[in-house]
């Protein structure tokens, strides 16, 4: 306690003074025959070891003086007029036995009117104000309210001012612009700037589907080294702050997918309805990976995100899948209500493990439908042809095989291409993959069969097709048939498709096969380029087999995609083009159908029309014309295809690959297939404390 009190004393006491105080004090405690410490507990010693240690520092000779202060009292010693001002307050809490010491108050600076001659103003407190600039708008503290710092400020700031009166800057401070109070700015620290940017990087590598190492590896020595080139040494150590390590990125990448799906979560539970879109497969680490995909209305638009990304550790069933999304949806209170639609791989002839997850789903939302991917009908339809055909498809992909399964074989005909100037160096493998192009293929083994020629052996069984006339004439003819059918299926394809517009390009594609069959009839070939200018090239016609073979397949190919896809009275074709009906359809109640024609007698409306997409126009009317608009985007929700699912398979192969097996991906997938940007801000600011980097 002793040692305590000496140290406080030494602040503000020279060597003399505490050398008094030591002694005298030692000398009082033994004394008493008590500690110090329990003479300061005992209600009837504090006061008088109070006043002795009061009385040992004013009899000293230094000029500064202490006053004790306990819990319910405060001594006031009787000192001279000439030291009161000299006091320096040395405070005794003896409810804690601690002692506290306070130095002088600093001094406090006047704003004097005749600064204002120097272009400075007060803000804040009367008393103690801060210097403001009438110019700049700069606050300075207290201590600058100096002539001198005050002259500096102006002479070396506003220069071109400094020979004004002080009626100018009088002039200038009562203007409008100088009476708005001034905004403080908020700066964030260098820790919390440091992880917002590990934030922000940690969101790109995401994005990129790169490893997490490449953030310290690659990232963070590449942003040193631009510092330091474009700025200083300085700035480039702050790069150091951001934390950019393997674990700290894995955790950046869970928060900001966390921040995602609470985004998702909210805004399914204020929608009107959704839709969903699921399949199954397997990774490269063995587990059964189901995607779930959902589109919904969100303001004045219809959206498309990653519902769920989950891995089935056990059984990969119907039932197991359609567990793993109940319990999402009741983990997040999402109303199975509300889904009025689910879109798979799966025909509703189809017994497997993705029909009987739907139909689990049909049960627990009753109110729901199930559709079959259309592009999934698509390749069904298109795998039926003639015989003839079909077996110079075959010879193709084997010809095709021959050299892409000898890598030997590849290299050398990637050298006799180069030297004999061949448009192509390489053919494309064939696959039997509905959704890559067979079309491509083709068209590549047709451009490149000279140089196969003079590089294929004799010795090859298929090497005679290949100065075949007529296995040319059929292969030029499948190559434009499959390059024609792959332009529509790519049309299929992308966001915000729906069912209107994939009806409307197998529409377009039905009169395309009735008017290339009737072409081919009367043996016209201009409708296909490639066996057009082959038949240019050789000089020669068609013969009849070959034609009747290329009309037999157009016709069956055009009633096999009738069985796909049939023509059907739609009740709502209101939905696709509304200014257009002028009966009420059956499937609108009579209050709907008033206020469809209330909808179509606007112009402004129907100016939209022709501006906005589809979905965009609908959801837009929800605020106007809530009942019919809400009807209309009920039947444009439900997914025509499994472009989302197809997609995301293919990016969480990227990810995660064979070097990375034991990587979860479901964060990586909930923030490269989703259209909602994390909050980093929003997340910096839950964090209770910034780390920097270590």
């Amino acid at each position: 306690m002793i040692a305590h009190l000496l140290c406080i004393l030494s602040y503000n006491f020279n060597t003399s003074v505490i050398l008094n105080v030591y002694s005298k004090l030692t000398m009082f405690c033994t004394t008493n025959t008590l500690p110090m410490d329990l003479l300061l507990k005992q209600g009837s010693l504090k006061q008088e070891v109070e006043s002795f240690c009061y009385q040992i520092v004013s009899e000293s000779n230094d000029q500064k003086v202490g006053i004790l202060q306990s819990e319910n009292e405060q001594l006031q010693p009787s000192v001279s007029k000439k030291s009161e001002g000299e006091l320096s307050r040395v405070k005794f809490m003896s409810s804690s036995n601690k002692i506290t010491t306070f130095s002088k108050k600093p001094k406090r600076r006047k704003y004097d009117e005749s600064y204002l001659s120097f272009g400075f103003t007060y803000f804040g407190n009367r008393d103690a104000p801060h210097a403001q600039c009438v110019l700049c708008k700069k606050i300075l503290s207290n201590s600058s309210l100096a002539p001198s710092k005050l002259r500096r400020h102006l002479e070396t700031k506003h220069a071109a001012y400094k020979d004004k009166d002080i009626s100018f800057f009088k002039q200038h401070l009562d203007s409008p612009e100088n009476n708005k109070p001034p905004t403080p700015k908020i700066v964030n620290t260098d820790n919390e700037s440091a992880t917002e940017a590990s934030y922000n990087v940690s969101y790109h590598i995401a994005l990129s589907g790169e490893a997490h190492t490449i953030g310290e590896l690659l990232i963070k020595p590449c942003a040193k080294d631009v510092v330091m080139r474009m700025f200083d040494e300085q700035y480039s150590k702050k790069i150091d702050a951001v934390q950019l390590s393997n674990s700290t990125v894995a955790r950046r990448i869970k928060d900001l997918a966390a921040d995602i799906e609470e985004e998702l979560v909210c805004r399914l539970k204020i929608c009107d309805g959704f839709s969903l879109q699921l399949d199954e497969s397997a990774d490269v680490s063995g587990l059964a990976v189901l995607l779930v995909f959902v589109r919904y209305r969100f303001n004045k638009s219809i959206e498309e995100d990653l519902l769920l990304c989950e891995s089935l550790q056990s059984n990969a069933t119907g039932e197991e899948i359609f567990n793993c999304i109940n319990s999402f949806m009741q983990k997040h209170e999402i109303e199975w209500e509300k889904c009025v639609d689910v879109c798979s791989d799966a025909s509703r002839a189809m017994d497997g493990k993705i029909a009987e997850a739907v139909t689990l789903i049909k049960y627990v939302a009753p109110e729901s439908t199930s559709s079959h991917c259309l592009l999934y009908r698509h390749a069904l339809a298109v795998k039926i042809m003639p015989t003839s055909l079909k077996n110079v498809l075959d010879q193709a992909v084997q010809i095709i095989n021959y050299i892409k399964a000898r890598p030997h074989q590849s290299r050398l005909l990637k050298i006799l291409c180069e030297e004999m100037g061949a448009q192509h160096t390489a053919l494309l493998l064939n696959t039997e993959v509905r959704w890559l192009s067979r079309g491509k293929v083709l068209v590549r083994l047709f451009e490149l069969r000279r140089e196969l020629l003079v590089f294929m052996d004799s010795a090859f069984r298929l090497s005679d097709c290949l100065t075949n006339s007529s296995w040319l004439l059929r292969l030029a003819y499948l190559a434009d048939i499959f390059t024609k059918l792959n332009e529509v299926n790519l049309s299929m394809q992308g966001k915000n498709v729906t069912v209107f517009t994939v009806f409307d390009k197998m529409s377009s594609l039905l009169r395309k096969l009735e008017f290339w069959a009737s072409s081919v009839e009367e043996e016209n070939f201009d409708c296909f380029p490639t066996l057009s200018d082959f038949l240019t090239e050789i000089n020669s016609t068609v013969d009849k087999d070959i034609c009747s073979a290329i009309v037999q397949h157009l016709r069956g190919l055009r009633s096999t995609l009738l069985k796909y896809f049939p023509v059907t009275n739609d009740n709502n074709t209101w939905v696709r083009n509304p200014f257009t009906v002028t009966v009420k359809p059956a499937s609108l109640v009579a209050r709907d159908y008033e206020s469809l024609i209330d909808l179509t007698s606007d112009s402004q409306v129907k100016q939209n029309f022709s501006e906005l997409s589809l979905n965009d126009f609908w959801s837009s009317l929800i605020q106007e014309y809530p009942s019919i608009a809400r009807r209309a985007v009920r039947v444009l929700l439900p997914f025509a295809t499994m472009h989302l699912c197809e997609t995301g398979f293919s990016y969480y192969a990227a990810t995660k690959t064979k070097y990375r097996k034991r990587l979860d991906a479901a964060p990586h997938m909930r923030i490269r297939l989703s259209n909602i940007t994390p909050n980093i801000k929003r997340i910096c600011d839950k964090k209770t404390q910034k780390h920097c980097s270590h």
